[in-house]
């Protein structure tokens, strides 16, 4: 399933399909406050399958060609958050060896990948990581067609297709819950 799924260069439909549950973030919170909950993303089984076996598959691409960036530390294996603060630290102890000036600005871009324009990153996937035919289809085909529901309190809500372009889910955005 996971090579017809890639030779195809399509996800089927029905991989697509999240059921979103919003779970209280720490026990005693008020549960009439939405900004207390932290959205649950559940998709099937296959679904999670095929990603990883991608995920795999691009990543042994772009490290045997040489394409991930040395200084990559998320999404990679041997790199962590804990790799990414000791360069960091190790910038800042040679600076201060050199007596050269410390500047450190941080951004918080914990979010940044939901909201990235698709015909932008396919096309940087194509022209600058040679990227094509079946593979760049899947990629597309992966964000294409994505629906979701929410289950809460017991209930599912109705379907609520995502856009196409651009993920621009909010984490607390949730759609009605009808009855």
């Amino acid at each position: 399933m996971v090579n017809a799924s890639l030779r195809e260069g399509r996800l089927l439909p029905s991989q697509k399909h999240a059921v979103v549950t919003p779970l209280l973030k720490k026990s005693g919170l008020d549960a009439d406050e939405l900004k207390n909950y932290r959205p649950v993303s559940n998709l099937t089984f296959m679904s999670k399958l095929v990603e990883r076996a991608v995920a795999s598959r691009l990543t042994h691409y772009l490290n045997a060609h040489g394409l991930m960036p040395q200084l990559q530390s998320a999404y990679r294996r041997h790199h962590s958050t804990e790799t990414a603060l000791l360069k960091v630290l190790s910038d800042i102890y040679t600076a201060i060896d050199r007596q050269q000036v410390i500047l450190l600005g941080l951004l918080d871009l914990s979010a940044a990948f939901d909201c990235v324009d698709h015909s932008i990153l396919l096309h940087r996937l194509r022209t600058k990581f040679g990227i094509c035919g079946s593979a760049l289809a899947w990629i597309a085909s992966f964000w294409n067609g994505r629906v979701q529901q929410v289950f809460h309190r017991g209930r599912l809500s109705e379907k609520l297709q995502l856009c196409s372009s651009r993920v621009c889910l909010r984490p607390y955005s949730f759609p009605a819950v009808y009855g």
